[in-house]
């Protein structure tokens, strides 16, 4: 079994080609998910983050306090970066665990979903990469229909993101997901070569 990532820039529709995989009865982890989750479960994190942001980062009721966060990191990319430092060992723990139950099932490969994989470093873990492309003006219009947010606010954290162009020497696979390309063909080979490639 082999471990593969799926990566692409905001708007890009990385989750839609995940789910994609998915239906071919792949599992797949979604790391922007499961980060979520852990930042309110584990308890070596949580701890982590509040000595670094502050007691504002919970609630009382121990659950995240998104929005102070986010203005702690918003426009502030030292503070992201330590946050992201924190946030995706953790994170790489528990894909670990994950895939272990995997093991024993025979499958050819699994997907890791994330959207920061080349600059957390985290696609070192895996054997190979699969970049979702997609123009920035198609991304942005996504992404604000998406998010509910306006194009600056968009452009704002596309702004602090690694331009797709530099993510494609990281990749073995890449996925145009342009509004008139067809999806299912381009899933379908990757398909066949990493069951190959896992097999």
């Amino acid at each position: 079994m082999i471990k593969v990532g799926i990566t692409g820039n905001i708007g890009s529709g990385k989750s839609t080609i995940a789910k994609l995989f998915a239906l071919l009865g792949t599992p797949v982890y979604d790391a922007d998910t499961r980060a979520k989750a852990i930042m309110v479960e584990d308890i070596e994190l949580k701890n982590e983050l509040v000595k670094v942001f502050g007691q504002e980062t919970y609630f009382a009721d121990g659950q995240l306090n998104r929005t102070y966060l986010s203005q702690q990191v918003f426009n502030n990319p030292a503070q992201l970066k330590i946050l992201n430092s924190i946030v995706h060992p953790a994170v790489f723990r528990d894909f670990n665990c994950w895939q272990n139950q995997f093991k024993t099932a025979q499958l050819p490969y699994v997907l890791k979903e994330a959207a920061l994989l080349i600059e957390s470093g985290s696609y070192k873990d895996l054997d190979c990469l699969i970049l979702v492309q997609a123009d920035e003006t198609i991304r942005l219009q996504r992404s604000m229909d998406r998010d509910a947010a306006s194009a600056e606010a968009i452009l704002g954290r596309m702004k602090n993101q690694m331009p797709q162009e530099n993510k494609v020497p990281f990749a073995k696979f890449l996925i145009q997901n342009n509004n008139n390309d067809l999806l299912i063909p381009q899933v379908l080979k990757i398909h066949r070569e990493l069951c190959l490639l896992g097999g």
